[in-house]
């Protein structure tokens, strides 16, 4: 089996550098061939690795949503092995990564394969999670440097400053089976189950074809805050909507930012699809 390592530098606290010979000695204990490759974004990992059969991804969600884009450019579907490096991993989560490198390594070397969903928005690939509104573009709007040094801490700071400027957001959204308006300060499309690890859409799966989709109403500021306590702690507030669908159409009367696997998303209007068993994990 011929193997690629892509790691990059930067996720997380910046250490898997030094990881990567030990790694790589891992895979080749059971006999398989790995090559080490660092992830440069703007360049395609696979330029002269179009035979890669295991792609070894260490990093966070946006690194591996790279990775996914990148082979997909290139018309390959190597099996994807991951290892956790990212400051949150929600990927590693749903698919039931250790959180320890080197017992992930082993993991995959020694693991089994897995078909699991990925998402398509407007022609582009995600992994975990698209999202826009309150609190969702905090990873994007955080700074490497301060990943590193305060790990999720760092995303507080930049969510405090979202919650006092949220603002309404006129929806028109169509899924495979209904149609509504909506007035909302929050919209998630989940193929995983957790964001920043927080389990927020606790129904879903990451094998079972359909997105689950949360819709936060807009209430004053007082009421918001409450309805997103309650619903972290396992209530169902009605003015959060939660939603089943394999495709999503969004439209908006404004502009917004939008977040994909924690990296800066596409612009309105948005069209979502779940591609059903697109991708091999080795888990």
């Amino acid at each position: 089996m011929k193997a690629l390592l892509l790691y990059n530098i930067k996720a997380g606290k910046g250490s898997i550098e030094k990881r990567v010979k030990r790694l790589c000695d891992i895979f080749r204990e059971e006999g398989i061939d790995i090559t080490s490759r660092k992830v440069i974004f703007g360049e395609n990992p696979f330029d002269g690795y179009e035979d890669t059969e295991l792609a070894v991804i260490c990093g966070g969600d946006g690194t591996i949503n790279y990775v996914v884009n990148m082979m997909r450019r290139k018309a390959i579907n190597p099996t994807l092995g991951i290892i956790p490096s990212g400051t949150a991993n929600d990927f590693a989560g749903a698919v039931g990564m250790s959180s320890n490198p080197y017992k992930a390594a082993r993991q995959i070397a020694r693991g089994s394969e897995r078909k699991v969903d990925c998402g398509n928005i407007n022609g582009e690939y995600f992994i975990n999670v698209f999202s826009f509104g309150v609190l969702t573009t905090t990873s994007q709007q955080t700074s490497d440097r301060a990943k590193h040094r305060f790990g999720k801490l760092a995303y507080i700071g930049i969510g405090l400053k979202d919650l006092f400027t949220m603002h309404r957001m006129a929806l028109h959204v169509k899924t495979h089976d209904e149609e509504f308006d909506c007035s909302a300060l929050m919209f998630l499309a989940f193929n995983g189950e957790t964001a920043g690890r927080f389990p927020l859409a606790r129904k879903a799966k990451i094998d079972d074809g359909v997105f689950d989709i949360l819709i936060l109403c807009r209430r004053n500021f007082f009421v918001t805050c409450w309805n997103m306590l309650r619903y972290l702690c396992g209530g169902k507030p009605r003015d959060v909507r939660y939603i089943k669908s394999s495709t999503v159409e969004i439209t908006s009367d404004r502009s917004e930012r939008t977040d994909v696997d924690g990296q800066r998303g596409p612009d309105f209007p948005i069209v979502i699809r779940c591609e059903a068993g697109a991708l091999t994990v080795r888990c």
